[in-house]
C-alpha cells in the first residue's frame, strides 16, 4: 500500500475497512469524556459489549437451577470448556483434542513442563531467549532446579549479536544445532513480549525435533494476534493467556496446546487432577487416574464458568471476523504506524523502533526505544488520551489491535507522539 501522512488518507481507510464495524462491538475507554486511543491491547485487552449478555447467562442459571446447572442448562458447566474449543483451535491452527481452556498460563506452564521437560543423562539443557517474560524466566528457572540442577548452567540464553536487538533466525537454529546433544527443551515465546519480534516457530520446532529436544512455546502475545499452525508445525506444547489479543478479561482462564502425537500417551508423566480422568468414569470416584484423551487429560479441575462465558463471547467475535482478516488488517495497520515513524524519524532521530522491519516478523504491537527523555514523553502522550505501555529503561509499546483500533487513531498518535518530542528535546537540548 502507498500510504500517505494525512488525516483524510487515514479516514478514507477506516471507511474501506472490512472490519470498521467491529469497533462499535467494543467498550473505548474515554478520557475527560472522549474516547482515547486505547494501544494497550497487547497487556489488556478492551471488553466486547456482549461479553455482560454471556456472563448475565451463566449467572441466570446460578440463580435459577443452583447445582443443576452443571447437567440441566442449555450450555451445561460440566462440559462448558468445549465450547471454545473450536475457536481456540482455529486461532492456534489446532485440532479441537489439542487444546483446552483451563487455569492460567504459568500454572499451565509448570504442568506442560513436568511432562514435557525430562532431563536424562547428558540431555538436561533448556534453550530460550534472553529477556524472556519472567513468568517464563522464573518457570524455567524453577524447574531446572527442581530437577537437581543450576540455572546458571541449565538454562542457555540467547542474546542477540552486538549492536542488534533482535535475533536472527539463523542464530536460533545455529544454537539449537550447537547445543543439539545436551538439549532437553526448547521453549520460548511466539511473539517477544518486549521487542515484538515474532520468532519463526515452524523452523524452531523442526530444528529442535532433528537435534531431539521437544519443543513448547508461550503464546502470550501470538494468540490472536499472529497467525499459527502449532499442529501442522509438529509444536509439541504451548501456553497462552487470553486477556490480552482475546480481550476475555483481566485474569482470566489461559489455554494449553499439546498435539495429538501425545494424546495416547497415558504413561507420559503429569500432575493430575480430577477433571483431566477419564469423564466417562469420573463421577465413579475411584482411585486410579486414567487421563482424557489429547490436552483435556491435562484438565486439574472443573472449569471456571463465569470467565470462561467472558472469553467465549470474544471468541465469538474472532469467529465472526476471521483471523485471516484480522492479520491482514493487522499488516496494514501496523505498516501506516511503521510507515509513520519513519517518516517522523527523519526529522527526529532520538528514537528507534526495535520491532522487525519485516511484517512476517512481527505481530501488531511495535516498540519504540527513546534514547532520551522517553518516560517523560509517555506521560506527554497519556495526558493527550494514549494508553500505551511503558517497560523499562526506555521502551513504548504501542499496539494498534485491528478489531477496535483505526487508522486514523493511528495518525493521531503520530501527531501527538511527534509533538511530545518536539517538546521534551527543546527543553533537555538534544
Amino acid at each position: 500500500m502507498n500510504y500517505k501522512a494525512s488525516e483524510a488518507f487515514a479516514i478514507e481507510q477506516d471507511q474501506q475497512d472490512p472490519l470498521k464495524d467491529f469497533r462499535k462491538k467494543f467498550f473505548i475507554p474515554q478520557i475527560e469524556g472522549k474516547d482515547c486511543i486505547y494501544f494497550c491491547g497487547n497487556s489488556l485487552g478492551l471488553q466486547p459489549k456482549i461479553t455482560r449478555m454471556y456472563i448475565d447467562e451463566e449467572l441466570q442459571v446460578w440463580q435459577n437451577l443452583g447445582v443443576d446447572g452443571h447437567f440441566a442448562s442449555k450450555n451445561p458447566w460440566v462440559t462448558y470448556q468445549k465450547l471454545l474449543k473450536k475457536p481456540l483451535a482455529a486461532l492456534v491452527g489446532a485440532q479441537e483434542g489439542e487444546v483446552v481452556a483451563m487455569n492460567n498460563l504459568t500454572s499451565n506452564l509448570h504442568l506442560m513442563l513436568v511432562s514435557f521437560y525430562r532431563p536424562k543423562g547428558g540431555r538436561y539443557k533448556i534453550i530460550t531467549e534472553a529477556g524472556a517474560f519472567p513468568s517464563d524466566q522464573y518457570a524455567l528457572e524453577t524447574q531446572v532446579k527442581f530437577h537437581g540442577y543450576a540455572p546458571d548452567d541449565a538454562i542457555i540464553e540467547l542474546v542477540p549479536r552486538p549492536g542488534e536487538v533482535t535475533l536472527r533466525t539463523e542464530d536460533i537454529l545455529a544454537a539449537i544445532e550447537q547445543h543439539g546433544d545436551d538439549v532437553a527443551l526448547v521453549m520460548m515465546a511466539g511473539v517477544q513480549y518486549y521487542t515484538g519480534q515474532w520468532f519463526d516457530l515452524d523452523s524452531i520446532t523442526a530444528t529442535s525435533h532433528r537435534v531431539g529436544a521437544v519443543v513448547g512455546f508461550d503464546l502470550a502475545h501470538a494468540i490472536g494476534n499472529v497467525p499459527l499452525q502449532l499442529h501442522a508445525w509438529g509444536v509439541d506444547f504451548a501456553v497462552w493467556c487470553t486477556y490480552k489479543y482475546l480481550n476475555a478479561g483481566p485474569g482470566n482462564v489461559g489455554g494449553a496446546f499439546v498435539h495429538e502425537k501425545h494424546a495416547t500417551a497415558p504413561d507420559l508423566p503429569r500432575f493430575a487432577g480430577w477433571w483431566g480422568h477419564d469423564e466417562a468414569e469420573r463421577f465413579l470416584m475411584q482411585k486410579g487416574f486414567k487421563p482424557m484423551e489429547g490436552a483435556d487429560g491435562w484438565q486439574l479441575s472443573n472449569a471456571n464458568i463465569l470467565p470462561l462465558s467472558a472469553q467465549r463471547a470474544s471468541l465469538d467475535l474472532f469467529m465472526e471476523a476471521g483471523m485471516d482478516k484480522v492479520r491482514k488488517k493487522s499488516l496494514l495497520l501496523t505498516g501506516y504506524l511503521a510507515y509513520l515513524l519513519q517518516e517522523l524519524k527523519q526529522e527526529k532521530d532520538h528514537f528507534h523502533v526495535i520491532t522487525p522491519d519485516n511484517p512476517t516478523e512481527r505481530g501488531c504491537q511495535l516498540s519504540i526505544s527513546i534514547d532520551h527523555g522517553g518516560k517523560k514523553i509517555f506521560e506527554a502522550i497519556a495526558r493527550e488520551g494514549v494508553i500505551a505501555d511503558w517497560r523499562e529503561p526506555q521502551v513504548i509499546r504501542i499496539a494498534p489491535a485491528p478489531l477496535y483500533n483505526t487508522f486514523e487513531e493511528v495518525y493521531r498518535f503520530a501527531v501527538l507522539f511527534s509533538k511530545a518530542l518536539h517538546a521534551i528535546e527543546s527543553k533537555v537540548g538534544f
